[in-house]
């Protein structure tokens, strides 16, 4: 199944890209995403656990992936 990963500022920076669509097995977990993202370059600038958020839901590692979701990682946010 596919999965759209969009990635915003620094991450997108890291990546080299603002989306991917991910390759997954069916019944994949946000955690099984983030393993997989994790053999691209730059991925090891990502955190263990980032904020993510499945079809503008916040989600867990646990969250199941469905064809055609958009999985987003959230990045930390900074400001005054």
């Amino acid at each position: 199944m596919t999965v759209t990963l969009l990635l915003f500022a620094s991450y997108a920076e890291a990546l080299g890209a603002t989306t991917l669509d991910m390759e997954l097995p069916r019944e994949s977990t946000v955690g099984d995403l983030l393993t997989a993202i994790r053999s691209r370059p730059g991925a090891d600038r990502l955190p263990p656990t980032p904020l993510v958020a499945v079809n503008e839901r916040y989600a867990n590692l646990d969250s199941v992936v469905r064809e055609g979701d958009e999985v987003a990682l959230i990045p930390p946010v900074a400001g005054g």
